[in-house]
């Protein structure tokens, strides 16, 4: 068995991107939550939100994506605008990526342009150490 593979199976996560986090959180000994949390949101229907990782220090959401395809860039809009307190940050394997073919919009553009932080392959330091914002963490367990 692969090294991923294995990192995998040991944190029970989707993907090697999400495994890396994991390790890296843990060497860090930051206190998170793996796909814990649901949050509802409404897009002609209620819709149940599910983050990859809550830092429990501080609330800030990390989204790790490989892809980031139009239904989750509409679906963080929708969030973003029903729960302004959240803060959620994506960790990409490529931010460089391009939106879709043919497209000049990077994954990069597109978080600038909706003011969305986000970084490459890891959750960086910084974030980490940024401190508790009490009402984002009532936000998140609340959940609505």
């Amino acid at each position: 068995m692969n090294k991923r593979k294995a990192a995998q199976l040991k944190y029970g996560v989707r993907s090697g991107l999400e495994a890396d986090n994991c390790k890296h959180l843990e060497d860090k000994g930051v206190p998170y939550k793996y796909e814990k949390h649901k949050i509802k949101w409404e897009d002609h229907q209620w819709r149940s939100y599910t983050p990859d990782f809550v830092l429990e220090s501080n609330g800030i959401i990390i989204e790790t994506k490989g892809r980031f395809t139009p239904a989750d860039r509409r679906k963080h809009l929708k969030i973003k605008e029903q729960y302004p307190i959240l803060d959620i940050r994506f960790v990409f394997t490529n931010e460089n990526s391009k939106i879709n073919k043919g497209s000049k919009t990077s994954y990069a553009d597109w978080c600038e342009r909706h003011g969305f932080l986000y970084a490459s392959k890891v959750i960086p330091d910084e974030w980490l150490e940024e401190p508790e914002v009490q009402m984002r963490i009532e936000e998140i367990k609340d959940g609505r």
